[in-house]
Order: C-alpha cells, then sequence, then structure tokens
C-alpha cells in the first residue's frame, strides 16, 4: 500500500542530486576578473590574444589565477579588486583602442562543475550595485524625423524626374508640395503614391497653386515607433558594450520606455552622458553666395532661403545648404587617431558601399568648392571642418578633425560607430546602488530565508514529530530544487527575487500541513496507521493541486503584466510553486514508504 516501485525512488534521487549539483557553484562566491573582447570585426579573440594578455599582466607583476578564451572574449581572473582595476589600466594601455577591457564578476566554482552548464545565477542590481536608468523615447519627435525624411525623398524624385514644383516643406507631422501645373501636381501626385504608400495623400487648391500635402497613415505610425523603439534599444546596447559593462540590462517597458541597468557602474554622469547623447553626422555644401562681409551680417534665423547659419568651433559662422549630401547612416565604422599632417586628434570613418559612391560623385562634381562635416548633438549642429574639395576622393574613408581633444575624439566615435539615436530619450527615473548596500541586501535576504525556515523547522519537529522531519527534509529539498531551476535558466536574482523564495518557502509547508493534518483526522477516525498514510497523501493531493493552481494563476498574471522586478518576484514564486508540489508529495512521501512502508504490522506513528 505505502510501496513506490523503484523507478519513482531513482526518479526522486536523480531529482536530488541534479538539483545539488546545478545549485553548488551559487555557493563558490566570485572571483574579480578582467574581459577583453575584440572591437573591430575584423578581429579575433584567440590563443594569440590570450598570449598577449598573459605577457601584459605578467609585465605589470599582476599575478592572475587564470586566463580563458570564453565565446567572443578572453577573460582573466585576478586575486583582488584592486589588481582587477591595476589589470584593466595595464590591458587598456598595451592593447589600445582596438579592445574593449571591461570589469567582470566571474564564478569560483570547479571546472568540472563549469563544463556541465552548472553555472551561477546572475545578481541583479539591488543585489551586485550599479545604476539604473528608466528612459523615455519622444515619439513625436520620432514621427517628425520619419515626415522631414519623405520632405527629402519626395525634392530628391521630383528632381529626379524633372517635375518642376514651387515649393516643399514641412508643416508639423505633414508635408506640402506646391506646383503651378495641374498636369505636372496629378503626374507627381502618381509617383508619390506609387513609391512612398506610407503617406496619406490629398490634393487642394489654394490661390493659383495646385497644392499635395501628405502625411503618415496610422498604420505607418505605429511602425515607425515601434522601429524607433527597437532601433534605440539596439543603439543603447552598443554604446554599452562599448563602455564595457558585463551582463548589462537593457530591455523594454511598455510602449515607448527602456530599462537600462548597468551592474558595477558608480560613475552615473559618465554613463547618463554616454547613453544620453545624439551625435549624427550630416555631410552638406557650404554656401559661398555671400561675401564675409555680408556673412558675418546674418544672424541666426535669417538665412537666405535654402541654406542654415552654422559656427565653427573657433566662432566663424559657416553658411551651408539645407540638401544633406551624407548622414551618418552611411557608416561603417569610426576609429579616434590623429591628422597625418597636423597630428591633432581626429576621427576616421569608413562609408559603406553606396556612402562612399555618393561622396566620391559629390567630391568630383564639386571641385574646388567648400565641404561642410557637421555634427549634431542635443539637438545642436556645429561645423566640425569646412575644407576646400582639392580632388574627387574615393575609397569611402573620410577623416573629420578641429579642434578636438583625445577624449572627444574617442567619445565622438563610439557614438558614431554605435549608431545615432532614431528619437530623443529622456531619462525620467535614475537610481544609483553602491555595492555594500548590494551586499548589505544579499546578507539580509539570505538572513530572512534562513531564520524563516528555521522557525519552520523547530515548529514541524515539535509539532509532528518524526512525519515533521519528513516535512522538513522535503522543504530543504523544495529549496534546492529552486534554486537549481534558478541557476540552471541562468536567472538574474534581485532583492524580490530573494523575497520570493522566501514566501515560497513559507507557502510550500502549506501541502506538509494539510497531509500531516489529514493523516492525523485519520487515524482520529479509527483508520490503521498505513491506511491513515495512504488516505492522507491521497485526499490531500486534490486540495494541494486547487491551492497552489490559484496562486499559480495570480503569479503567471504578475509574469504577464508586470515589468521589472515585479516578473522577477513571479518568475520565482510560479517556479517555487512547482517545485513545492514535488517536494510536498513526492519527496516527502517517499521518505514516509521507505521509513513505513516494508512494516507489515504497524502499530503507530510519530506524527506529534
Amino acid at each position: 500500500m505505502n510501496r513506490y516501485p523503484l523507478w519513482k525512488y531513482l526518479l526522486i534521487a536523480a531529482a536530488l542530486v541534479t538539483g545539488l549539483i546545478y545549485t553548488l557553484p551559487n555557493f563558490f562566491g566570485e572571483v574579480p576578473a578582467v574581459q577583453v573582447s575584440p572591437l573591430r570585426s575584423n578581429l579575433k579573440a584567440d590563443t594569440a590574444l590570450m598570449s598577449r594578455i598573459e605577457e601584459t599582466l605578467k609585465k605589470a607583476g599582476l599575478a592572475a589565477e587564470g586566463v580563458a578564451l570564453e565565446g567572443t572574449s578572453v577573460k582573466a581572473r585576478l586575486t583582488t579588486t584592486d589588481d582587477q582595476l591595476k589589470a584593466k589600466d595595464a590591458l587598456q594601455s598595451a592593447l589600445g583602442d582596438d579592445y574593449v577591457v571591461a570589469l567582470n564578476l566571474l564564478s569560483r566554482s570547479p571546472q568540472w562543475l563549469t563544463s556541465i552548464g552548472a553555472l551561477p545565477m546572475y545578481l541583479g542590481l539591488d543585489l551586485r550595485g550599479g545604476v539604473h536608468f528608466l528612459m523615455q523615447v519622444d515619439m513625436k519627435s520620432a514621427l517628425t524625423k520619419r515626415i522631414e525624411a519623405f520632405t527629402n525623398d519626395i525634392r530628391g524624385m521630383l528632381r529626379e524626374q524633372r517635375l518642376q514644383y514651387s515649393g516643399i516643406s514641412r508643416e508639423g507631422q505633414s508635408l506640402t508640395v506646391k506646383f503651378r501645373d495641374v498636369a505636372i501636381r496629378d503626374k507627381a501626385l502618381a509617383r508619390i503614391a506609387k513609391d512612398m504608400p506610407d503617406l496619406e495623400l490629398r490634393t487642394e487648391n489654394e490661390a493659383g497653386e495646385f497644392i499635395i500635402r501628405g502625411s503618415l497613415k496610422t498604420e505607418a505610425q505605429r511602425r515607425t515607433q515601434e522601429y524607433a523603439l527597437q532601433q534605440n534599444i539596439t543603439t543603447l546596447r552598443n554604446r554599452v558594450n562599448e563602455l564595457g559593462v558585463a551582463e548589462p540590462i537593457i530591455q523594454q517597458q511598455g510602449l515607448d520606455r527602456v530599462v537600462v541597468q548597468l551592474p558595477g557602474v558608480q560613475d552615473t554622469a559618465k554613463a547618463k552622458d554616454i547613453l544620453g547623447r545624439t551625435a549624427t553626422l550630416e555631410v552638406r555644401m557650404v554656401d559661398e553666395s555671400l561675401d564675409p562681409v555680408a556673412l558675418s551680417q546674418v544672424k541666426t534665423g535669417q538665412a537666405p532661403f535654402g541654406s542654415e547659419l552654422y559656427y565653427e568651433r573657433n566662432g566663424q559662422p559657416v553658411l551651408v545648404k539645407k540638401q544633406v549630401v551624407l548622414t551618418g547612416e552611411r557608416i561603417n565604422d569610426a576609429q579616434p587617431g590623429f591628422d597625418g599632417q597636423t597630428g591633432e586628434p581626429a576621427v576616421h570613418i569608413s562609408l559603406d558601399g553606396a556612402g562612399a559612391r555618393i561622396f566620391q560623385q559629390v567630391t568630383r562634381e564639386n571641385v574646388g568648392k567648400r565641404m561642410a562635416i557637421l555634427l549634431f548633438e542635443r539637438g545642436k549642429g556645429e561645423v566640425v571642418t569646412a575644407p576646400v574639395i582639392r580632388t574627387e576622393i574615393g575609397g569611402g574613408r573620410v577623416q573629420i578633425s578641429g579642434r578636438m581633444t583625445t577624449q572627444e575624439a574617442s567619445d565622438v566615435s563610439l557614438l558614431l560607430r554605435a549608431g545615432a539615436l532614431a528619437a530623443p530619450m529622456e531619462i525620467v527615473e535614475e537610481r544609483t546602488v553602491g555595492p555594500s548596500l548590494g551586499a548589505d541586501n544579499i546578507r539580509i535576504g539570505f538572513n530572512s530565508a534562513l531564520y524563516g525556515f528555521s522557525a519552520i523547522m523547530v515548529f514541524m519537529i515539535i509539532y509532528y514529530g518524526l512525519i515533521g522531519v519528513f516535512s522538513v527534509v522535503a522543504l530543504a529539498a523544495n529549496v534546492l530544487f529552486l534554486v537549481a531551476l534558478l541557476s540552471m535558466l541562468q536567472a538574474t536574482l534581485t532583492l524580490p527575487g530573494m523575497a520570493g523564495i522566501a514566501l515560497t518557502i513559507g507557502m510550500a509547508i502549506d501541502a506538509n500541513v494539510l497531509i500531516n493534518e489529514r493523516i492525523r483526522e485519520e487515524l482520529r477516525n479509527g483508520n490503521t496507521p498505513h491506511a491513515a498514510i495512504y488516505a492522507g497523501y491521497d485526499r490531500a493531493w486534490g486540495t494541494i493541486l486547487d491551492s497552489n493552481i490559484t496562486t499559480l494563476i495570480a503569479g503567471l498574471a504578475l509574469f504577464a503584466f508586470g515589468s521589472g522586478p515585479v516578473k522577477g518576484f513571479a518568475v520565482v514564486l510560479c517556479l517555487g510553486i512547482l517545485t513545492s508540489i514535488f517536494s510536498a508529495v513526492m519527496v516527502s512521501r517517499s521518505m514516509t514508504n521507505l521509513y513505513y512502508g516494508n512494516r507489515r504490522k504497524l502499530e503507530r506513528i510519530s506524527i506529534g
């Protein structure tokens, strides 16, 4: 009656051993390390890079516990955090700007555990320390930028088709194209409708002019907003990767917000500066229609039609044409360096195939004229350089320089290389968690779970005797299974997650209490001990299942509709419910069956 077949015992034993193996890495702690990753696509992390790292550390007098090639990076383990910081500086100096050297924390667990995929859980920001940003995307600017792009495309298309128009402009979230001939307008309307299906077009007649007005369709607006959000997430991820932050968290929250968590980063100002900047590059031709005296009298906002006034870093005004020849979207790579002739800090840019062709054609057609390279940051543009085109420039290699510091050249190249934000972002929430506070959170969370478990253990053993001991062992197995599952999934453990573990410990014992009380009730009704054990487990099962399913539904709802810490709590809660059902019913009963099941004449059982 109270016996399990052999396969069930083997299954439970295998689950316990697996749980123990995958829980073990969390008890070995972490060791400070540096992570070296190639910055350029033509460089690889290989044994040669490992040798360079080992040699550099040896020259710096730093003893590494081990240097290993892991995926696309090389990781060197150090003994102390002081050595870690010294190693980062030494490696960055030796390897130069071709590699990113990031601070990291690696598990101390033995190699045999790592080889079978037994890895510790990641620690969240509130446990490790770092900075947290909640950023909101300016969707209105994204739509405006899209309309502006259509305005430029229509201008170029009309010129290419030689369709004469009297004016084209953007007004808010719509564009207006004016014609003096209705036949030309209708021809242009057909071509625009064919080439640009995302625009909703309508025609008007006004004061002898024939007008086409266009605005984005509802579906196109939705796609534009989704693209802006995803592009910003990709750009932020590229920037964070180049900042050298290990294990960052960058994820969407809602329709227009992005969460950025940077573990281990304490310099909030530097992180905000890099994440929030919107560096974009534009190449335009200089408007040389005004002489220097007339140019000096032009004020911002009063530039001639078709031109705009910008300033160089030395304060000199430069009149540039509004038409953009080339944008930063055509950039393949951007690296800091120095001007070969003057020795000034510079940014060396590589263009893609289309960008190289456009640049070569423009320089060929404008020899002897000035070309301005403008850099836009935080909505403001400045002329970095405006040289005279001496000859046709091919090959897609461009250099920008002009009163830059070495740090400015490095930052600008990083932003251009990582890409521009599709729309401006505003930081609506920021938090900084120090490493000491993270350590305190770990200690508090661990102690709360330990004290809760100890109190439950004392109560169960006093109140239920030997059966209570079985319940406590089943509860310990439940915690083992839960930590093992979180480690297998490589979940990020946060403070709400630790609260979920503590709550799971309290909830998991409910199932054992239901079983134990049912066994007591069967004994009071005069059933034999064997029959009471069987009925207790059998009849409590339905109640246990119902109560846990209702809680599981609530946990799934938290996971589906929550975000951030709420989701972390929901994951731990749902997994804890599944492991508690298994441990309370299977593990607890297996021990009861092993101890009492082989006795033919069972007079009494120890249940308090």
